[in-house]
């Protein structure tokens, strides 16, 4: 039977991929305690094999997109969520540091493709008007993930050993991708289930309002040096570092710096990452009544992307002077929901400074850069606490990026070679 909203079902493959990607991802930072224990790791040796991670997923975020976008993201994410799945599994059967090392860099390579094949199927997918509040909803599954990864992870470490939950969530992922290869096309256009007027209505949109069909023919390596690219890279940059030394530090932070015991920990972490998916979706909303109502969309998209950050840098300094665990875990808790908030309008600005055959390739250079972070802010995270004396410097560096962040993307991230008003112009360019 046709539908005229099959693309909310591709919406929420997405959001569940999310969720299974970051409860795979959270789940080494949740069991930390159990495994340093277990292996013997020093707190270093720990910040290392989180951050070897980001090493292949960095890479692979451009590779994985510039593939999606030509071969389509449906095989893309096939064959990049069985690979993270089999990984994720294979965590559990760990030995030491060496094992652990070298399966925590390929699960890297497999996770890479993730965010900028899921912006590649939004483009495919649902209409311009619709690109932040679904960014915002797929995205949040990512938060989704995180929060649950704490109790889940943590409760079946408890019960039954750490890795128990690497096994169970791997086969997860297994599941999800059955899913996604029954219902899911490249296009609209391929799928038995979508209506003639949904496959028109996204088909008008994405038509309507792009950049010149000049700039359209350039190459990629063009639109990656561009200053509004860099500059979105460096504002994502600084919105990951945070976002991944609370991925992999936060339920050590508590247990460490907060003294809270494992089964409080476990609940305790969830709640940042509760926020974040508030800023996820409901940045979203914002966002796209945002470009809905201003003159000029990228200065909207702008806007939804520097305001949150600013904010966030404000609450990890704030974190450094709370006077208890309660104050400290809530300034937490905004920092996350403002980043989440930004990151979701950055992904969206990505589909008004370059044309949309090459959403995939732009989306994937930004991830990596943006994804340097992965590699930098956990392994200094672990120096940082190991010799530097705790845990402030590390926000306090955290919210300088965050400014620089700000800064870049203020005033460098324009629209290339053609005016908003001359697209404004333009036949059909009228927005929803």
């Amino acid at each position: 039977m046709k539908t005229g909203n099959y693309r909310y079902v591709v919406a929420f493959l997405l959001f569940i991929a999310g969720i299974i990607n970051y409860m795979d991802r959270a789940a080494l930072g949740v069991a930390a305690p159990f495994v340093k224990k277990d292996l013997g790791l020093s707190p270093s040796a720990l910040g290392v094999t989180f951050s070897v991670f980001f090493f292949g997923y960095a890479i692979f975020a451009f590779v994985g997109g510039h593939l999606a976008d030509k071969y389509g993201p449906r095989v893309i994410y096939t064959w990049a969520a069985a690979a993270w799945s089999v990984l994720c599994a294979l965590t559990g059967a760990v030995t030491g540091f060496g094992s652990l090392f070298i399966v925590r860099a390929l699960f890297g390579f497999a996770e890479g493709p993730m965010n900028s094949t899921t912006n590649r199927t939004i483009t495919n997918w649902f209409p311009r008007e619709e690109t932040s509040r679904t960014i915002g909803f797929t995205f949040s599954g990512q938060t989704v993930g995180s929060a649950i990864a704490a109790p889940i992870v943590g409760l079946l470490a408890i019960a039954y050993g750490w890795r128990v939950a690497f096994f169970a969530i791997g086969a997860l992922g297994l599941m999800w991708v059955a899913a996604w290869l029954y219902f899911v096309t490249d296009l609209p256009k391929q799928n038995r289930r979508v209506g003639a007027g949904e496959i028109a209505m996204v088909a008008e949109s994405r038509a309507a309002t792009v950049p010149s069909a000049t700039d359209k023919a350039l190459p990629l390596h063009v639109y990656l040096g561009r200053a509004s690219t860099l500059s979105l890279g460096l504002g994502m940059f600084a919105v990951n570092y945070t976002l991944y030394i609370f991925l992999s530090w936060l339920p050590t932070y508590l247990v460490s710096a907060l003294h809270m015991d494992v089964k409080r920990m476990a609940f305790v972490a969830a709640i940042p990452w509760a926020c974040g998916f508030i800023g996820y979706a409901g940045g979203g909303v914002i966002g796209d009544f945002a470009y809905r109502r201003m003159r000029d969309p990228l200065m909207a998209r702008k806007l939804t992307t520097i305001l949150p950050l600013a904010l966030a840098a404000m609450a990890l300094i704030a974190v450094n002077v709370a006077p208890n665990a309660l104050v400290a875990v809530t300034l937490i808790a905004v920092a996350v929901m403002m980043l989440t908030c930004s990151v979701q309008s950055c992904w969206a600005t990505i589909h008004e400074i370059v044309p949309e055959t090459r959403v995939g390739g732009v989306s994937g250079f930004i991830h990596l850069l943006s994804n340097i972070s992965g590699i930098i802010g956990p392994a200094a995270t672990g120096l940082a606490v190991q010799y530097l004396g705790g845990y402030s410097s590390a926000f306090a560096i955290a919210s300088a990026l965050a400014v620089a962040g700000v800064v870049a993307m203020a005033v460098y991230v324009k629209r290339p070679n053609t005016s908003w008003a001359t697209l404004a112009a333009a036949p059909g360019s009228k927005r929803a």
